[in-house]
């Protein structure tokens, strides 16, 4: 749970969340049963610049937090770029029925930008 809290202040610090969001997921990853923290996977969400060969954005978000990160991730940004729409809501259910692996791959030929989101 250590490291879910350093990451969560990371992206306080980095300005990715506001104080009073990353005290909400602080609060949602202490709420989290014992048994849940040890089996945990990870959501992750990868914004590659491959004109530039940039990583821009790099978030690694507890499973059990994702509908709660869901509310954090600008959609209406991605889909104004043709990078959406972006349902987190059916992300969480392809969690919940054990989908692994890449959920998300899109890229935008025009910004030279991949989106990625994946099941670790």
């Amino acid at each position: 749970m250590e490291e879910e809290r350093l990451q969560i202040l990371r992206m306080v610090q980095e300005g990715k969340v506001t104080p009073e969001e990353g005290a909400k997921l602080l609060e949602a990853l202490e709420s989290e049963p014992p048994t849940a923290r040890a089996t945990s996977q990870w959501l992750r969400v990868r914004v590659f610049d491959e004109k530039q060969n940039k990583l821009k954005v790099n978030v690694n978000v507890p499973i059990n937090l994702v509908k709660l990160f869901g509310r954090f991730i600008p959609t209406k940004e991605l889909e104004a770029k043709g990078l959406g729409p972006l349902n987190m809501d059916e992300i969480v259910e392809m969690v919940k029925t054990g989908a692994q692996g890449k959920l998300v791959d899109v890229y935008d030929d025009e910004e030279g930008v991949r989106v990625e989101i994946f099941v670790e």
